[in-house]
């Protein structure tokens, strides 16, 4: 048996729509019984900040596949660190063998942001004892539809890039690789994901134009107006600082390499961002 964490999110909803038409056995973890029911899958609800709830969840399961919100600070911790710790020791306990955890592309020691907080939460994996393989994706093609990406309010891509290049990977492709993982449990391992091809923010503009009819440009600012612009939005200041940071790693090239994991995992390769849009 196979639970799903994270069963609701932009990964989650394509893993479980791949499970259950491989006809894998499985269940979703869900803190909403709703969603979970439109999910139209097994589900259990549960909370990682509510301890009592996960050992139920974790009865008879063998494989945990572990993903759960961003890395936002709340009142200067990662509610993230804390709460996929604590999933983590809650399937230790209760005898899983095997976890397939989402991280971030780029986690390191001291990282900002998402790099820093699954850098943690990778280390206390390695810590339990748990066999694991870790998936590490560039960023999402499916920010660009969410909205976690930044717009102006004419509809203009906003950032913080310069020239630097980004291989962004469909979400679809890290579920797909998921499952694959989740099928082969002699697989343990760092597995870094992108799409096939690294492109600037121009080109990803002229593609947003094609698919949208419309004219989108790109508007790149630097690192501290970016920052300043979040901040209007109302994001806290020191988080718009670090996001402004990142994005200025990316203009020196930290995500512009490209590889063929996705292929090597799943057999095909990896979407790029038109067919993504297209879709």
């Amino acid at each position: 048996m196979i639970l799903v964490t994270g069963a609701t999110g932009s990964i989650g909803r394509h893993l479980v729509r791949r499970l259950t038409a491989d006809g894998t056995p499985f269940r979703a973890l869900v803190r909403d019984p709703a969603r979970g029911d439109d999910l139209g899958c097994a589900h259990v609800t549960g909370d990682f900040d509510l301890p009592e709830t996960l050992p139920p969840a974790l009865d008879g399961v063998e494989q945990m596949f572990l993903n759960a919100g961003g890395a936002v600070p709340a009142d200067g911790e990662q509610p993230m660190v804390r709460q996929q710790k604590a999933m983590i020791d809650a399937a230790r306990r209760a005898g899983v063998r095997r976890i397939v955890k989402v991280s971030v592309l780029g986690a390191r020691e001291g990282g900002r942001l998402a790099q820093g907080a699954h850098w943690e939460i990778e280390r206390h994996l390695a810590a339990s004892g748990i066999p694991a393989a870790v998936l590490r994706p560039g960023g999402f093609m499916q920010n660009f539809r969410t909205g976690a990406g930044a717009f102006t309010a004419d509809g203009d891509l906003l950032g913080a890039y310069g020239d630097g290049r980004v291989a962004y990977v469909d979400c679809r492709d890290i579920a797909d690789c998921a499952a694959a993982l989740l099928h082969d449990p002699s697989r343990t391992g760092t597995f870094v994901l992108t799409g096939p091809e690294a492109l600037t923010h121009d080109e990803i503009a002229a593609e947003l134009s094609r698919a949208q009819g419309r004219t989108v440009r790109y508007v790149d600012l630097p690192p501290d107006e970016f920052a300043a612009t979040l901040t209007r939005q109302g994001l806290p200041a020191a988080f718009a600082a670090d996001v402004a940071a990142l994005f200025a790693e990316v203009a020196a090239g930290s995500q512009d390499t490209v590889t063929g994991t996705v292929r090597d995992l799943t057999g095909r390769p990896p979407r790029d961002f038109a067919s993504f849009l297209a879709a």
